[in-house]
């Protein structure tokens, strides 16, 4: 049965390989992005089952225009995907107030703008799924992105929370944490560094930039394998709570319940110590 789609920055990157692969199945998707004729452009040739609006997800009421043009055209959404954000690199320190603040707005108040806005219509039908984009960063900390991480981090809290919290009304939620794939993540366009320099982060600074340029569009994931594997995920009866994309993206998801584990054990005397006991 055919499903109606909404996909934040569907103009390009993940997005648009997700969206193209919906309306390849046979599938409506509404199509979001800051500059909508972007995604038109990019996505032509699927007639009525494809609407390109705009939504800036940094602003609530054009979420909430963006699903009241689907619901007006296709009268329901199936599948969230929250996919629209960038990534703010460079070390903490050198990062200002205004640019930390800005990634949050855009990369987690953004996200809770929308699923905001759909939610109604997605427990008006008994049914949806809500899935997040967020990050292998969103895993493992990782240094020179611990901005980008903690909001990735957000989402994965949020959307592991939202699952338990929807799934009475027949919702789903499921974030994706996808590893490093081929994409224009890392070209100027998508990404932003530091605002001032400190002179004790120079060598750092070099060599982190160095890597983060010979890595770009050498990476292990193909954009082109995403979205037919998001597209799987919409269809499953039963889909996972997070997903691993690619796999580095696995790498990280054993790394991490190994550290968890190893901290357990290690600290576990201290941990215990904690508790009320004798009472």
């Amino acid at each position: 049965m055919a499903k109606t789609w909404l996909i934040t920055g569907a103009n390009r990157g993940f997005g648009y390989e997700i969206a193209k692969t919906a309306l390849d199945a046979g599938d409506r998707v509404v199509a979001t992005a800051r500059r909508p004729e972007q995604a038109e452009a990019a996505l032509a040739g699927h007639g009525e089952r494809l609407l390109c609006v705009r939504l800036d997800v940094d602003e609530a009421a054009s979420a909430e225009a963006a699903v009241a043009a689907a619901q007006e055209r296709f009268g329901g959404i199936d599948v969230l995907v929250n996919n629209a954000g960038y990534g703010q690199l460079g070390v903490f320190e050198e990062l200002s107030a205004e640019s930390i603040e800005r990634q949050f707005r855009t990369n987690v108040f953004g996200v809770f703008h929308v699923t905001r806005a759909v939610l109604p219509v997605m427990r008006a039908q008994r049914s949806g799924h809500v899935i997040t984009v967020s990050s292998l960063s969103g895993i493992v900390g990782i240094d020179g992105s611990t901005v980008y991480g903690a909001t990735k981090f957000a989402v994965t809290g949020w959307s592991e929370g939202l699952s338990r919290e929807v799934r009475r009304f027949g919702i789903h939620a499921t974030v994706v944490h996808p590893g490093m794939f081929r994409t224009d993540f890392l070209d100027p366009s998508s990404v932003r560094h530091g605002d001032h320099e400190i002179d004790d982060y120079r060598g750092y600074r070099e060599t982190q930039g160095a890597y983060l340029t010979e890595s770009n569009h050498t990476q292990l994931g193909d954009p082109a394998a995403f979205g037919p594997a998001i597209v799987r995920l919409a269809n499953m009866s039963e889909p996972p709570v997070r997903w691993a994309a690619g796999s580095d993206a696995i790498d990280s998801f054993q790394r991490r319940a190994r550290e968890l584990a190893d901290s357990a054990l290690e600290f576990e005397e201290l941990s215990r110590s904690s508790d009320i006991t004798g009472g």
